[in-house]
């Protein structure tokens, strides 16, 4: 079954089960995956996000999430704080699980072995190939700086 297919699935059960918190959550990702639809169409892209496209909004959800139950978290606002890492908890159960250090830094030096990187230079390249196999298993934003590290 594909991610939307997944994803329209479980909405229809939180409509079944009158779960509002997760029908809510559910009604935002896919108002993100149909805003992908309207950008790929308006530059000319064959209509209908992919997969791995579908993952990385995703992805970019969790990461907007948390940064904001953290910015809630410093304001005082913990009840915000906690109705954002609820809608975390919903949206990662679409995502693949998630890879833990070691195997983040196994994967790493394989990408580097696999692209014969030899320096920062060669960091997109790097980048590119654990993004095409581990989108949404992975933090790139933590990734990048562990390839940096080992290429420079």
């Amino acid at each position: 079954m594909d991610m939307r297919a997944r994803i329209n699935s479980a909405l229809k059960d939180a409509m079944k089960a009158k779960d509002s918190e997760r029908l809510a959550t559910l009604r935002l990702i896919n108002a993100a995956i149909k805003d992908r639809d309207i950008a790929k169409r308006g530059d000319g892209e064959e209509a209908g996000a992919s997969d791995d496209e579908v993952l990385g909004i995703l992805g970019k959800m969790v990461k907007q999430r948390h940064e904001s139950a953290r910015a809630y978290e410093e304001g005082g606002r913990l009840e915000l704080a906690e109705k954002e890492l609820s809608e975390v908890k919903i949206i990662e159960e679409f995502l693949p699980q998630q890879l833990d250090d070691d195997a983040i830094a196994k994967v790493v030096e394989k990408a580097i072995a696999d692209v014969g990187a030899e320096s920062l230079r060669d960091m997109g390249k790097v980048m590119g190939a654990l993004k095409s196999k581990y989108t949404g298993q992975m933090d790139f934003g933590k990734v990048g700086p562990m390839v940096k590290d080992k290429l420079g």
